[in-house]
């Protein structure tokens, strides 16, 4: 047992530059900072609570405590504002790490192994080694990922920073303050079925193809994947036209795609509270709602989104049944597709 420890230990120097080996108290004194503003830190990064006499931390931890406690001192950020910031760090970076281990561990894992992958959670493997190896590799990878992942942020920075100032014009359309959004919701059919009939590793394989298509279609236009679970992804964009392309190239995406079934995909229109990276409110709900009744293979979208596509051309709309959904109400929804060769138009059936 002395040996996977230690191979464990390695991966931790290599990629924090010095093995676990001080308590909370040595970091807080390493750092200047009172024990409680440390705990407060750590408990902000996401990190669990540990004993006074356990040598958990590296010497990279003391140098984050200090950065962290020099922002608020130097740069004038409040104490809070700046725990959030480093919350939104943790929550990010965390599902950044797991989602790479996961990667890595699929590419290493051989084909017999498939079932090694955990079924309740991805970050676990059955052998040990692979995970090992797979560390080892992310450590040797960690020096040149870096800057990307900077340079990621800082792009992303940029583009939230430009959709704020947009938000915040005179002439922005919203409600009450409130930005409005195209919210969409993107849900393979018949998914619960699939997972009864396939092994972890194809599972693995459909739900990381379809990830990869929606998030390439929804980029591609100019919108944001907001967060996939499993089967759905939800994604946001400011322009109805350009949220009615990726609709329905989704639904044309996976129509030629192999490994995926259909999907279906519903679409609102309104105001959007924007928060910790995700959308809440009732356009929000609305779109969920919509999804469940959208037939497979088809795209479906409310009032609103309907009256503002109605006068641009390449799409057309057919009006369906009015149906009450629970928790918004009564919503009569539009089936959206391609105009051929005419301005899009309003059918009753």
């Amino acid at each position: 047992m002395e040996q996977p420890v230690e191979e464990a230990e390695s991966i931790t120097a290599r990629l924090l530059g010095h093995s676990a080996s001080l308590r909370p108290q040595d970091v807080s004194a390493d750092a200047g900072v009172p024990l409680s503003s440390a705990r407060a830190f750590w408990h902000a990064l996401g990190f669990p609570l540990v004993e006074d006499d356990e040598a958990v931390f590296t010497q990279a931890d003391a140098r984050a405590l200090k950065q962290a406690t020099d922002l608020t001192s130097e740069s004038g950020v409040e104490p809070a504002i700046a725990l959030a910031m480093t919350r939104a760090f943790a929550r990010t970076t965390d599902r950044l790490a797991v989602w790479q281990t996961q990667l890595m561990a699929e590419a290493l894992t051989p084909p017999e192994q498939e079932a090694g992958l955990g079924e309740k959670d991805a970050r676990t493997v059955t052998d040990r080694a692979i995970a090992l190896a797979a560390g080892e590799r992310l450590a040797d990878l960690a020096d040149a990922m870096e800057p990307l992942l900077v340079y990621a942020w800082r792009r992303h920075l940029v583009a939230a920073i430009d959709r704020m100032a947009a938000d915040a014009d005179p002439g922005a359309e919203s409600a009450a303050g409130t930005p409005v959004r195209v919210i969409g919701f993107a849900d393979l059919v018949n998914f619960t079925a699939l997972v009864r009939r396939m092994t972890e590793r194809q599972l693995a394989v459909m739900v990381q193809r379809f990830e990869v298509l929606a998030t390439d279609v929804i980029t591609a236009h100019g919108g944001r994947v907001i967060k996939t679970v499993g089967d759905e992804v939800l994604f946001v964009h400011t322009e109805p036209s350009a949220a009615a392309a990726i609709a329905l190239d989704l639904v044309e995406g996976m129509t030629e795609e192999e490994l995926l079934p259909d999907v279906r995909v519903a679409m609102a229109y309104g105001p959007v509270l924007s928060r910790l990276g995700d959308v809440f409110g009732t356009t929000v709900n609305r779109a969920s709602r919509m999804t469940a009744v959208t037939p497979p293979g088809k795209v479906w979208v409310d009032d609103a989104l309907t009256r503002r596509l109605a006068s641009t051309s390449g799409f057309a709309m057919r009006t369906t049944r009015r149906r009450n959904l629970r928790g918004i109400g009564a919503v009569t929804p539009s089936e959206l597709s391609r105009a051929l060769g005419t301005r899009p138009r309003e059918e009753t059936s």
